[in-house]
C-alpha cells in the first residue's frame, strides 16, 4: 500500500514537471533571440572613399616641335634637372645653315643700308651746294637785268648771267631728284633689312626647336625615346612624338575619382587620409585643392562634354588632393586610395548602422510608436496609382524584454556608426542583429538577448 502511494506521488510529480516543461517550451516559441548594443556618445566622422593615382601637381610632356632624328639625349629617366638645362638635341644641319644664310643676308642688307645712307648724305650736300650756286646766279642775273636796261653792260654779258642762272636752277632740280632717289633706295634697303631680320627670326625659331630645355626644376619621370630615333610633330588628328615628361616633384597630389552621388559632399579644403598601395601600412595626409566641374564616364574615362550622345552610365568627378607629407622617393602613377572627411561630430549620440531599419507605419501599432515622425519616403512612379505608404526610420529598443520600434532622426554617417539627433538617449539598449531578425522583427515582440554570437565573431 505504501509502495502504491509512492508510485502515485512520483507520477504526479512527473506530470507536473512535464506540464511545466511544456509550458516553458510553448512560451519560448514566441521569444526571439536578438543581439543588442548600447546608444553611446562618441566622435563620428563622415567620409567618402575614392581611388586614383599619384600625380605631381606640375608636369610637362615635352613633345616634338620639329621632325628629325635625335642626335643626343643629355638626361636619363629619374634624373633631376634644372630650369634651362639641355635635355635633347635633334639633327639641325639644315636649320643651322638656314640661320647662317639669313644672318649673312641681313648683314649684307645692313651694309647696303650704310652705303645708301652715305649716298643720301652726299646728295643732301650736293643739293645745299647747288642751292647756294643758284642763289649767287640769281643775284647776278637780277643785277644784270637792271644794268642791261640802263645800257651799262652789253647784251652778251647779260645772256651769260642768264644762262648761268638757268644752269644753277637745273642743277638744284637735278640734286633734288638725286636726293629723292637716294632716300627711296635707303627706304627700300630698310625694307630688305626688315625682311632679312624676319627670315632670320623664322630660321632661328626652327633651329631652336631642335634643342629641348627643361621648363623648370624637376625630375625626368618618363623617357620613351632613344638616340637615333626619328620624332615627328603632331597634326590635326594625330598627336606628335613625346620625348619625355618632366615633373615638379616638390608638390605631390593624389588625383582620385569620386562617385557622382558623393561629389555634393566634397568641398575645397576638406582633409583627407591617403594610402598608397606600394607603401602598405602608411597613411599620408592632405587636403582637397581642386574639384572637377565635368563628369567623367566611368567606362570610357571621357568627360561628358567630349561625348556627343548622352549616357546613363555611372559617372565620376575628378578630385585633387595635395599631400602635406609625401615621401621623398614617391613615383607618379602609383595607385592610391583616399578617405575624404566630409563632416565631423564631437561626442554625438551614435548607434551601429546595421541597427537602423525601415517600417511601414500601417504595419506598426500606433500606440507603440514614440518620437518624431520621419518624412515619408518618395513614391516610385510605378506606384503612384496605389495608396502611398508612409515609411518610418527607426530602431528597436529593448523595453521590458520586448522590442519596441522607436522612430529616430539621423545625422552624419560614419564608417560603422550613424549619428542620432532625436529619438534616443545615451545608454538605451537597441537591437543590432541579426539581419534576418531585424528584417522580420515586429513591434512589441518578446525577445531575449543573446550576444554570444557577436562575441564569438569579435574573437
Amino acid at each position: 500500500m505504501k509502495a502504491k502511494k509512492i508510485l502515485i506521488i512520483v507520477g504526479v510529480v512527473i506530470l507536473l514537471g512535464g506540464a511545466v516543461v511544456a509550458f516553458t517550451v510553448n512560451t519560448q516559441k514566441n521569444v526571439i533571440a536578438v543581439q543588442t548594443g548600447k546608444v553611446v556618445l562618441q566622435d563620428i566622422a563622415s567620409q567618402v572613399t575614392a581611388s586614383g593615382e599619384i600625380k605631381p601637381k606640375t608636369f610637362v610632356n615635352v613633345g616634338a616641335n620639329a621632325q628629325g632624328r635625335i642626335t643626343k639625349l643629355f638626361v636619363a629617366e629619374g634624373q633631376k634637372v634644372k630650369k634651362g638645362q639641355i635635355l635633347a638635341q635633334l639633327e639641325n644641319v639644315q636649320s643651322a645653315a638656314d640661320v647662317s644664310s639669313m644672318r649673312a643676308a641681313l648683314d649684307s642688307s645692313q651694309t647696303d643700308a650704310v652705303a645708301l645712307n652715305a649716298a643720301v648724305n652726299t646728295a643732301q650736300a650736293a643739293l645745299v651746294s647747288s642751292r647756294a650756286s643758284l642763289a649767287q646766279a640769281k643775284i647776278d642775273y637780277d643785277r644784270y637785268q637792271g644794268l642791261v636796261k640802263d645800257q651799262l653792260v652789253s647784251r652778251s654779258d647779260f645772256d651769260v648771267k642768264k644762262a648761268a642762272y638757268d644752269v644753277a636752277t637745273a642743277a638744284v632740280a637735278q640734286d633734288q631728284a638725286r636726293l629723292a632717289q637716294a632716300k627711296a633706295n635707303l627706304d627700300s634697303s630698310t625694307g630688305h633689312i626688315n625682311s632679312a631680320r624676319a627670315n632670320l627670326t623664322h630660321a632661328s625659331d626652327a633651329l631652336s626647336k631642335t634643342t629641348y630645355q627643361a621648363p623648370f626644376d624637376g625630375v625626368v619621370t618618363y623617357l620613351p625615346v632613344h638616340e637615333g630615333e626619328t620624332v615627328v610633330m603632331g597634326i590635326q588628328n594625330s598627336p606628335g612624338s613625346t620625348l619625355m615628361t618632366v615633373a615638379d616633384m616638390s608638390v605631390i597630389t593624389a588625383e582620385v575619382r569620386v562617385d557622382e552621388t558623393d561629389i555634393v559632399n566634397i568641398a575645397i579644403g576638406q582633409s583627407a587620409e591617403v594610402t598608397i598601395d606600394a607603401l602598405p601600412g602608411k597613411t599620408f595626409h592632405g587636403e582637397i585643392t581642386e574639384i572637377g566641374d565635368n563628369a567623367i564616364v566611368r567606362s570610357t574615362g571621357l568627360a561628358t562634354s567630349q561625348s556627343a550622345a548622352s549616357s546613363q552610365e555611372a559617372k565620376d568627378f575628378k578630385v585633387v588632393i595635395t599631400l602635406k607629407d609625401a615621401p621623398e622617393r614617391i613615383r607618379p602613377g602609383l595607385s592610391t586610395t583616399a578617405k575624404i572627411i566630409t563632416g565631423t561630430a564631437k561626442q554625438a549620440l551614435s548607434i551601429p548602422i546595421q541597427a537602423l531599419t525601415i517600417r511601414d507605419k500601417a504595419d506598426l501599432d500606433a500606440q507603440a510608436i514614440k518620437g518624431p515622425r520621419a518624412a515619408p519616403a518618395p513614391v516610385a512612379p510605378a506606384t503612384t496609382a496605389k495608396k502611398e505608404k508612409e515609411e518610418l526610420q527607426g530602431v528597436f529598443v529593448i523595453r521590458n524584454k520586448k522590442a519596441e520600434f522607436q522612430v529616430v532622426k539621423t545625422g552624419l554617417t560614419g564608417t560603422t556608426e550613424i549619428e542620432v539627433k532625436d529619438g534616443l538617449k545615451a545608454g538605451d539598449e537597441i537591437v543590432t542583429g541579426s539581419y534576418k531578425v531585424l528584417r522580420t522583427l515586429r513591434n512589441g515582440t518578446s525577445v531575449k538577448v543573446d550576444n554570444s554570437i557577436a562575441a564569438k565573431a569579435d574573437s
